[in-house]
């Protein structure tokens, strides 16, 4: 029962956060969306700040391990590519709110000494991604020309701001958006 209200909570709290913003969430609307008195809330987590950490610490943790599947495996540039655009995919479906809450307010998050760790997450998704980008590159199979960090950003972005529009279905799945955005990105538009 205690797990399950914890549960309850963050789900509330996860969807207030990514809707309102964290700086614009108050404990009452959170213990009100779970069913809850405010104060009931601090029985599970100390703070707002606690429950933002949770969500945000659960998502990246199940990003970074994915990626380090993916780069642990041996396979080309093109294929380790694919593999990460279908991961992040695969986490934002996994932890929608969460992407939504780390897209629209890291930066307001840094500025608290208990996400200081955020820093060194971003630093790791972005150096998985420069690394296959890179090895892309020199391998000759992907473009020289586009600066990695800017192809990288582009990428990232618009992997994760799927989670405002895209909803899988039978007909358009997961793993036919992630064929399709890696031939956008590696082929383009053009027709060859």
């Amino acid at each position: 029962m205690l797990k399950d209200r914890r549960e309850t909570i963050l789900d509330s709290a996860a969807a207030l956060f990514a809707s309102k913003g964290v700086a614009a969430t108050t404990v009452r609307q959170i213990a009100d969306e779970a069913g809850l008195l405010s104060g009931s809330l601090y029985h599970h987590f100390d703070s707002k700040e606690a429950m933002v950490d949770e969500i945000i610490s659960s998502y990246l943790t199940d990003l970074q391990a994915r990626y380090e599947t993916v780069l642990a495996r041996e396979a080309g540039s093109r294929e380790q590519l694919h593999d990460l655009i279908m991961v992040s995919l695969e986490v934002v479906e996994a932890h929608p709110h969460a992407t939504e809450i780390y897209q629209n307010d890291v930066n307001y998050l840094l500025q608290f000494e208990r996400f200081s760790y955020l820093r060194s997450a971003g630093r790791a998704v972005q150096d998985a991604w420069l690394r296959v980008i890179q090895a892309g590159i020199a391998e000759g199979a992907f473009r020289a020309d586009v600066d990695p960090k800017i192809l990288y950003r582009l990428m990232r972005n618009s992997l994760w701001l799927s989670v405002r529009w895209f909803k899988p279905s039978r007909a358009y799945p997961i793993a036919k958006l992630a064929e399709d955005c890696t031939s956008l990105f590696l082929d383009g538009l053009a027709v060859r």
